[in-house]
């Protein structure tokens, strides 16, 4: 029996992770469990696995949860610490945004091993979370699709030698529309990502390619390498998830349909694999598999993004942190989805801070991101 500690419950991810639990009830006990904003939610996976921490954000989603549930409910911003708890085997960090960071040192720290399903935390932190996690022996396995097929492609050995990896992407909602027409989309538009049920920040990172740009970052980390060994390509169908080259030309890929729950059970129960409730791939009905370059002048985040982690980690924290803030304008409809980029890049361009690696630095820099993002394009 693996005990889970769930950080990110209430999520896209979280509630995944809680349909593989249901699942596999004889091999998997949630023991903790970490909510968002949605309480109401979150009293109901409290009923229902009896964890014995629980966290939330407000004070009034904790007193709505022990209301609900007779257990009491730690509150606090970042409350979700306490709920990476000794008794844990592994923790599953399902949170999204920077604090994902805050998530995975802690972790690190209490020697638990991680499922991460959080980018940020290896965009902005990735030097410090490798170096921290080998030195006290913790395992970090990706929850991501794309990560997850690298992964299974060798073998669960992150040490395998390769010659490339190539990153799948669908392209996003907007894939189809031309550059003329993206001057006039909405954030419900975004929304509508044609493959994957997800969060309403990763969908909009996806129409954006920030998203695309994170998972270089992540690859180059994970898997212990350089920038010009990995490459995207679009794959409008989403059943390749991503392939990974060797020395002698040999390439293989991982194939299913599209789905999380496969990535995420399969960081929990490698390298046995079980029962996913997903139907096997019938290439006859797929039809045909389409590849095609990825467009950097349609998508300029993707580059924004990348050429910002070869600068420093402090950069692709100013990244991180400018997006975050300027996601959530452009999902208030107070900020145009071309000017995504501009918040980024200015930003970027506005930074006089000092670009040492270390936590405190990138912790500045995430502020001054979000400070200057929400002050200049806030309207």
């Amino acid at each position: 029996m693996k005990k889970i500690a769930l950080i990110g419950s209430t999520g896209s991810i979280g509630q995944q992770v809680i349909n593989v639990v249901r699942r596999h009830p004889d091999k998997f006990q949630i023991v903790s469990m970490a909510g968002g904003s949605n309480y109401t939610l979150f009293a109901k996976q409290i009923k229902e696995f009896n964890p014995s921490v629980a966290t939330v954000i407000s004070k009034e989603g904790a007193n709505y949860c022990k209301e609900q549930t007779g257990i009491s409910v730690i509150c606090g911003e970042n409350a979700f610490t306490n709920a990476i708890i000794e008794d844990a085997d592994i923790v599953v960090i399902a949170l999204v945004g920077f604090k994902g960071l805050i998530a995975v040192l802690d972790a690190i720290k209490k020697g638990k091993d991680i499922a991460l399903a959080n980018k940020e935390s290896l965009v902005v932190g990735g030097c410090i979370v490798m170096d921290m996690a080998k030195k006290k022996g913790v395992k970090i396995v990706p929850i991501d699709s794309e990560h997850s097929a690298i992964w299974q492609a060798l073998d669960f050995d992150f040490n395998k030698p390769f010659n490339k990896l190539i990153l799948t992407a669908s392209g996003g909602a907007f894939r189809d529309l031309s550059i003329d027409a993206l001057m006039h989309v909405r954030a419900k538009d975004a929304l509508k990502h044609p493959n994957w049920s997800m969060g309403a920040k990763i969908t909009v990172d996806c129409a954006t390619m920030v998203n695309k740009g994170f998972e270089v970052i992540e690859a180059k980390w994970l898997y212990n390498t350089s920038f010009d060994k990995i490459d995207v390509i679009i794959h409008k169908e989403s059943i390749i998830h991503s392939l990974v080259e060797f020395v002698d030309g040999s390439t293989i890929a991982q194939m299913s349909y599209p789905t999380m729950e496969l990535p995420i059970q399969i960081a929990l129960t490698y390298p046995e694999r079980f029962n996913c409730d997903l139907k096997g791939l019938n290439l006859a009905e797929v039809g045909n598999l389409t590849f095609k370059a990825l467009d950097r002048v349609k998508y300029p985040c993707f580059d924004l993004v990348v050429n910002s982690a070869k600068a420093g980690a402090v950069y692709s924290g100013i990244v991180n942190g400018a997006n975050e803030v300027a996601v959530n304008l452009f999902l208030q409809d107070k900020l145009a989805y071309n000017d995504i980029y501009t918040a980024i890049d200015s930003a970027l361009q506005g930074y006089k801070g000092d670009t040492l690696e270390t936590e405190e630095n990138l912790f500045s820099a995430d502020a001054y991101a979000r400070d200057f993002v929400l002050k200049k394009f806030s309207k």
